[in-house]
């Protein structure tokens, strides 16, 4: 375990728990120092005093506080530890409330609280029991790195964490970040759950959350040792072009998640298939169809039969048919001779 940062106590009503804050996380970024190329020498950052034109060491360096370019105020760390403030030894806690109450982006760096000696057991076990029940954390108020804090004690493990907050006003408003109003149909909210829906994990656990840049950082400088040349960065994968459509998009998202994943041959869900006496009537409707097909087939190959039998019978009916009407010509002629004949004889005077 790392060593103690800050030591003071926890203020808890009337009951004081001793405590000592340690860090909570650790830095594993490579780092590296400047060199002169040349002849890589070591490029060191030196203090120099702009009056006295030399170099200072550090037990000269002090703090001050510039009130104009020719006056500055002298500031000591005995002072600043001293400081009238309850909350310069103590992390006074101010109230209690629901976790999802704090907006995560006041939450900064974490630390553990350690309780200091035998005595400070109890009241520190009681906080953490007490914290694990309600589901609440609590918030505090510090004197820390020269100025006062807000902070946040949450139960992990078996351990209480010490969260340092930002005040309210140190928050930017985001309105002026927010985008213009826009339409989203029902289908592609719907789709984005899904989406998240796939992408969800119990844990945060695994090869997806390694950090690949520090390993590629550690070969790289193993390669220089080696005198090597440096591992080549392998080829990227041949993505998908550019999707224009946020539904099309969202769909091979859906597709990506499931395959890498080992969903890829996850079975469907499908409608359950009709009874069999259904198959039955099927198999018995196509017979059937198969016979009106061959009626109809009959039926074309009649009428085709039917339009040759009148082709070949057409110069026949017509000359009949031109002699009928010839006879019926001369009858009617014929009649019509006699009715004018009747017609004048009627007309004629009788004898005196």
């Amino acid at each position: 375990m790392p060593r103690s940062i800050w030591s003071g106590a926890i203020s808890f009503g009337l009951v004081t728990i001793p405590v000592n804050v340690v860090p909570a996380t650790e830095d594993h970024s490579v780092r590296f120092h400047q060199y002169h190329l040349e002849d890589m020498g070591r490029v060191r950052v030196r203090k120099y005093c702009e009056l006295e034109d030399r170099e200072v060491p550090p037990e000269e360096i002090g703090k001050g506080y510039e009130l104009s370019r020719d006056r500055v105020v002298p500031v000591l760390d005995e002072e600043l530890r001293e400081l009238p403030l309850p909350t310069a030894k103590a992390i006074e806690i101010a109230a209690f409330v629901p976790a999802g109450s704090i907006d995560p982006l006041r939450i900064g760096e974490g630390y553990y609280l350690q309780a200091s000696g035998t005595v400070a057991a109890k009241p520190y076990a009681l906080l953490r029991k007490a914290l694990e029940r309600t589901s609440k954390v609590a918030v505090a108020k510090f004197a820390w790195h020269g100025r006062e804090r807000l902070g946040l004690l949450r139960v992990r493990d078996e351990a209480i964490v010490l969260h340092a907050m930002r005040w309210p006003d140190e928050i930017r408003d985001p309105e002026e970040l927010a985008p213009q109003q826009v339409r989203l149909s029902d289908d592609e909210i719907t789709e984005a759950e899904h989406l998240i829906d796939r992408m969800t994990r119990e844990d945060l656990e695994g090869p997806d959350f390694v950090d690949h840049y520090t390993e590629a950082l550690e070969q790289v400088i193993e390669a220089r040792r080696e005198g090597q040349a440096p591992p080549e960065m392998p080829e990227p994968e041949a993505g998908p072009g550019r999707v224009l459509d946020l539904m099309t998009a969202l769909q091979a998202s859906v597709a990506q998640a499931k395959a890498s994943r080992g969903e890829g041959t996850e079975a469907e869900v499908h409608e359950l298939p009709k009874k069999k006496a259904t198959a039955g009537r099927a198999a018995k409707k196509e017979p059937a169809e198969k016979t009106a097909a061959k009626k109809t087939a009959g039926k074309k190959t009649t009428k085709k039969t039917t339009k040759k039998t009148a082709a070949k019978a057409t110069p026949k009916a017509g000359a009949a048919a031109r002699k009928d009407t010839a006879q019926k010509d001369a009858a009617a002629e014929g009649a019509a001779a006699r009715k004018t004949g009747e017609k004048r004889t009627a007309r004629r005077p009788r004898s005196a």
